[in-house]
């Protein structure tokens, strides 16, 4: 029987991949409180893309599969504890089995980075006890990773899609194809060694729009997320 396991979640304007690096800044009290809880237990939160199409007590609503995030540092801004900053590192990816409504619905009209908004959402929580969690959580289940190989003549493959888009994007003007090349060595993206880890970051690079890399994350073997990358990397 596949084990489910609950989990805090922060609906995010966009997607993490496994063994990517996420620097976020914190400030709405509903996530001080998810750090503060992560940072007493086991470090871990998911990161889900919003659902656009829903919401949970009128707050943003989270994609079905995301990626499990774990905090590896985590600091003051100010040193007045108003501001957080966090260091997170993906992990394995996820699927909602159960959403988790929190305590609290978003007050009206609130505005998430004012003054106001925070004493709103504040006063809220202390009315229905402060041990009451204000952020969503989640039943979920662990996907197991994508541990197959991707060949270094699909690899290169898949970077000439990218080249072709970038240039077409960029009519009318012209871009050198050493431009390309700098790109990709700025980004470590020259090998004859890639990895799967090469493929999320490329398909970044080729991304208009978080939504575009959705369905890379939902991949469940090399050729789906393949054929989903040149899917996101052709000029339509």
């Amino acid at each position: 029987m596949t084990q489910t396991k609950v989990i805090p979640i922060f609906p995010l304007d966009l997607v993490l991949f496994p063994r990517q690096e996420l620097p976020l800044r914190i400030f709405e009290p509903r996530y001080k409180q998810l750090v503060d809880d992560c940072m007493l237990g086991d470090g871990l939160f998911g990161v889900c893309l919003i659902d656009e199409t829903g919401s949970v007590k009128g707050w943003n609503a989270p994609k079905t599969i995301g990626t499990v995030a774990k905090i590896t540092k985590c600091e003051d801004v100010e040193l007045d504890g108003l501001q957080l900053h966090i260091e997170t590192l993906g992990r394995n990816s996820f699927k909602i089995k159960k959403i988790i409504e929190p305590a609290i619905s978003q007050p009206e009209n609130y505005d998430p980075l004012s003054v106001e908004g925070h004493s709103q959402v504040s006063e809220l929580h202390e009315k229905i006890g402060t041990e009451e969690k204000m952020y969503i959580q989640a039943e979920v289940v662990m996907i197991p990773e994508i541990d197959e190989n991707i060949s270094l003549e699909k690899w290169q493959s898949l970077v000439e899609l990218w080249k072709k888009k970038i240039v077409q994007q960029a009519l009318p003007q012209v871009v050198e194809p050493h431009a390309l090349d700098h790109v990709l060595q700025q980004y470590y993206l020259i090998t004859d060694t890639p990895t799967i880890d090469y493929i999320y970051s490329l398909s970044a690079l080729g991304a208009k729009d978080p939504n575009d890399l959705q369905p890379l994350l939902e991949a469940t073997n090399m050729e789906e997320l393949v054929q989903k990358t040149e899917t996101l990397l052709t000029i339509k």
